[in-house]
């Protein structure tokens, strides 16, 4: 917004608005220069760039793009802008930790060091036991730190343990905080079964009448992303499991506002920053018009816990996952997320250690005390792209929402394994733009280190598993280069490719590097210095630009071929040599790399 001096004097007054009409003509001008003959409003789908879900990102938005629908105000619906009215004004959001070891020693040194609130992993192969509870907790001033449960089949036990040790600490009832984790449907996505329905409405009964300031249930939709689903797949299936707990909750007696009470929404943040801005928002929206149709809209307010997602995380070069996690608890907090877990940068590598634990809460503390993010209250807010974003994103969660209710509901939807398929489609569609290096992931498919130490971690307890898949944007490159690791151990050295630059430097310098970051994301060592005799490489790869190819290039593959090269690449699109036959294989940007590394490695003799 333009703010006019006191005088009333615009400097802008003397020139005419410009239109969008004139800006697209003037694109289209620009892209005719690059051989792109395109109509104005072509030459603006040109620049737009495609999201998941059907959704574009367009290059410009005003405020004519904003949403015709009021966001309203924060604390009121539609609970766009917020689900309280004081926001995180006050304190910041909460800054929410996750424990799976019986480590009391970690948990203090978290909650004297930033931390707010426990979010303990328990029961199962891969948590706290159940009895361990008052070990995990010793010390800990159960009236001043929330504790929210994740206990899976054993989330009846495991509460009623904590409410004993709350109670044997003299906590009042009233003074309890947290959540009991009870969600059946969650656990059925993570392992194919489901538990007792009568636990978790017993559980809500209990904190309804005895602890308001505890929760029940979890709808937790991280099952979901982790699976490989889309924003708007996330959201669908959290308003449809969340949309079964009300019906749960009714049936067996509490009223609509009780039930609303008792749930709390947990979703993944990720490192597309105004994605995960809209995704908050649209979460809130889309439960707010839940609320409006059971006639409870002023309860509609969701409470929102984020968590920073594991499937963007990377094995390789893992200190980048503190980048990544930085972006995601920044957009979480801008998108209104009530509590915020930040997953160490060693999560995916086993159980973090007291740095990178220290550094997960660190990023919370100074995106809140230093850069006073949580001063604004929806600082995105008026956004016309973040608006645009938010209303585009509900529609399509909404229409995931619907898809799911016909089919029965939620329960109905993962028994028949409609929920898997429609995750598995979306994670194929991303599979195919991560082989390509369409999404690129930093330190593993763009500019990997073969020579890095890796980091050594204890192994962590095995997740629970039997329900949807767990996948990670990294997990095609990191087979990768386990082959090359695999290698180097038995052999003593990485497969090697030779980069054959030919002509000056200013014709081969981007393509030697293009192929230089290509085959280190495959694990493959390649050499440009010396001959290709000396190299010790079996394949050769040709650099440098098309004109200097089509006068050098098939004098080049026959020397090649003579000094004992089995296959011949080429950095460059098809043709980009004129007619050459000597070609194998074209490696380019768009090219499906993981295809073209994985054929590489199989001649070069590389074991799976």
């Amino acid at each position: 917004m333009t703010v006019l001096p006191d005088d009333g004097l615009s400097l802008a007054a003397e020139f005419p608005d410009a239109t969008h009409e004139q800006w697209q003509h003037l694109v289209a001008g620009v892209l005719r220069k690059s051989g792109k003959e395109l109509s104005a409003a072509e030459a603006e789908d040109a620049l737009s760039t495609p999201l998941e879900d059907g959704l574009r990102a367009r290059p410009l938005y005003t405020s004519g793009d904003a949403t015709t629908v009021a966001s309203g105000l924060p604390g009121f619906a539609p609970f766009v802008r917020g689900g309280r009215a004081e926001g995180n004004v006050v304190g910041g959001w909460d800054v929410r930790q996750r424990h799976a070891v019986a480590d009391a020693a970690a948990v203090l040194a978290d909650l004297e060091n930033g931390v707010t609130s426990l979010w303990l992993t328990v029961g199962g192969s891969g948590g706290i036991p159940v009895e361990a509870l008052p070990t995990a907790l010793d010390g800990v001033l159960l009236d001043l730190a929330p504790i929210v449960l994740d206990a899976g089949a054993e989330t009846a036990a495991a509460a009623d343990r904590l409410l004993r040790l709350y109670a044997d600490a003299g906590v009042a009832d009233d003074a309890a905080r947290g959540n009991l984790g009870a969600d059946p449907l969650g656990h059925e996505a993570r392992t194919g079964t489901g538990y007792d329905d009568e636990a978790v409405v017993e559980l809500a009964r209990r904190c309804t009448a005895r602890h308001p300031g505890l929760r029940a249930l979890t709808v937790d939709a991280l099952p979901y992303h982790e699976a490989g689903g889309s924003a708007a797949q996330e959201l669908g299936a959290s308003l449809a499991t969340g949309v079964a707990y009300l019906r749960l909750l009714t049936a067996a007696g509490l009223t609509v506002r009780q039930a609303l009470a008792q749930l709390e929404f947990r979703y993944a943040a990720t490192a597309d920053q105004f994605l995960t801005i809209a995704k908050f928002r649209a979460a809130r929206r889309l439960w707010a018009r839940v609320a409006e149709a059971c006639g409870a809209a002023d309860a509609g307010a969701q409470r929102q816990h984020a968590v920073t997602s594991s499937v963007m995380t990377t094995r390789r070069d893992p200190w980048v996952n503190m980048l990544r996690t930085t972006i995601a608890t920044l957009a979480a907090g801008v998108g209104g997320a009530d509590s915020v877990t930040v997953l160490p940068f060693d999560d995916a590598l086993g159980l973090p250690d007291a740095f990178a634990r220290r550094i997960a809460r660190n990023t919370s503390t100074i995106l809140i005390e230093e850069s006073h993010l949580a001063r604004v209250i929806d600082p995105a807010g008026g956004s016309g792209y973040v608006e645009r974003l938010t209303d585009e994103l509900a529609h399509a969660g909404w229409e995931f929402f619907q898809l799911i209710e016909r089919s029965g509901g939620q329960a109905a939807a993962l028994r028949s394994g409609l929920v898997r398929d429609r995750l598995a489609e979306t994670w194929a569609a991303r599979s195919a733009r991560l082989a390509q290096r369409r999404e690129p992931i930093t330190g593993v498919s763009e500019f990997p280190h073969l020579g890095e130490k890796p980091v050594r971690r204890a192994p962590a307890p095995a997740p629970p598993s039997g329900g949807l898949p767990r996948v990670r944007r990294d997990e095609a490159f990191e087979v990768l280069r386990a082959r090359s690791d695999a290698h180097l151990e038995a052999t003593g050295a990485r497969p090697r490719v030779f980069l054959a630059a030919l002509g000056p430097a200013g014709a081969h310098t981007a393509r030697l590097a293009f192929a230089a970051n290509l085959f280190q994301a495959g694990g493959i060592e390649p050499v440009s210095d010396g001959t290709f005799e000396e190299s010790g490489a079996r394949e050769a790869c040709l650099c440098s630009s098309d004109e200097v190819y089509a006068e050098q290039a098939d004098a080049t593959v026959r020397q090649l071929r003579a000094a004992g090269a089995e296959h011949v690449l080429l950095a460059g699109r098809p043709g980009a040599a004129g007619r050459s036959d000597g070609i194998d294989t074209y490696v380019f940007a768009g090219c499906d790399a993981v295809a073209v590394l994985s054929a590489s490695l199989d001649r070069m003799g590389v074991s799976r």
